[in-house]
């Protein structure tokens, strides 16, 4: 499916607003984050490279702009 728009993405929010990502939803099943492979900024937002208690591999991106979180697998 590709570039879902994940309106449901649960983030740790310390001294800023989505730190870190804790789990998603993707394609209806919620996914606990089992680490975080990459974290990185670019111009507007926030990007992670995660990996799921599954095995399963996104590459998630926090647009602060329209606070909105994109959600790719990889």
């Amino acid at each position: 499916m590709g570039d879902e728009l994940a309106s449901v993405v649960e983030c740790h929010s310390g001294y800023e607003y989505a730190e870190y990502p804790i789990a998603l939803r993707w394609e209806g099943e919620r996914l606990i984050i089992a680490r975080i492979e990459a974290r990185w900024r670019i111009p507007g937002g926030k990007s992670f490279r995660v990996c799921t208690e599954g095995g399963r591999r996104f590459e998630l991106f926090y647009g602060e702009l329209y606070d909105e979180w994109r959600v790719n697998p990889v």
